[in-house]
């Protein structure tokens, strides 16, 4: 018997960390009929230079919304404030109803070794439930998994205390378009906010086309760098010559503090293509 489509679960700090992350993987699962839903932990109220913050948080839940459309995905933004996530037992808490009313399959979210302190509270707070999630007097309102799903880390390229181990690689040239489309939704970060604390505000075009061709080539221009970084492991999954070709790519690595990664778990959770 075939199993269902798997559900996939992405717990993000902010609004756009999924999609900059991951969004040519979810992009892939929703085409292959996966439920996708993701989540921003964070209300995202901090990301700007003039906006306040209560219009930022509103926006945001507007962006993140027209973002999950794009591909048919549920966007979520908790009400954790930006800036200020700690792994705290009322989050902890938070996670792990998530999880189980959910029930994914596999869970991605930020490494704990990361620039921003949000993403390591969230990295902090799944390591913390994922264990959890099968304890049913802990959260007893929401009944407890028999097991625990795979969790995997998004990709990121910080190299200490130690560089992500890709233990599952993705192709995801062929969805570029579609994660550039998902950005442009939150326009108030990469239009606005973005460029102007990354020193290049002047660059940002008027005019919606040239904008649009402007962001591809800013996204391009930030993650480029992954697929040479994995060359390796793309050139082991996908054979020398369409490995060494892949222009864009997206790494996972996968905890050890969850599910185990089976060889069947891997072709459903991390299918090579379409």
């Amino acid at each position: 018997m075939s199993q269902p489509p798997p559900r996939i679960l992405i717990l993000g700090a902010h609004p756009d960390d999924a999609e900059y992350h991951a969004g040519g993987f979810a992009a892939l699962h929703c085409q292959r009929g996966s439920t996708v839903k993701m989540v921003s932990v964070s209300n995202g109220a901090a990301g700007h230079h003039w906006r306040p913050p209560e219009e930022l948080a509103s926006l945001r839940i507007e962006e993140a919304a027209a973002s999950g459309r794009v591909i048919g995905a549920e966007y979520e933004v908790w009400e954790f404030p930006d800036g200020a996530l700690q792994p705290t037992l009322e989050a902890r808490r938070r996670v792990i109803r998530e999880i189980r009313t959910f029930e994914p399959d596999l869970v991605l979210t930020h490494r704990l070794n990361d620039y921003h302190p949000d993403h390591r509270a969230v990295g902090q707070l799944v390591q913390d439930a994922s264990y959890l999630v099968t304890v049913p007097l802990l959260v007893p309102e929401v009944p407890a998994l028999r097991r625990d799903p795979v969790v995997g880390y998004l990709p990121d390229l910080f190299t200490k205390p130690n560089p992500l181990r890709p233990d599952a690689v993705l192709d995801v040239t062929p969805f570029v378009d579609t994660v550039v489309r998902m950005m442009a939704c939150h326009q108030t970060q990469v239009f606005e906010w973005l460029p102007y604390n990354q020193g290049i505000f002047d660059e940002v075009p008027q005019e919606d086309d040239q904008r649009m061709a402007w962001l591809r080539t800013w996204w391009e221009r930030q993650t480029g760098e992954r697929a040479e970084r994995f060359r390796e492991t793309l050139i082991a999954a996908y054979g020398q010559e369409r490995g060494a070709a892949i222009q864009y790519a997206e790494a996972f690595e996968i905890s050890e503090y969850a599910a185990a990664l089976t060889d069947a778990d891997r072709q459903r959770l991390f299918p090579l293509s379409l």
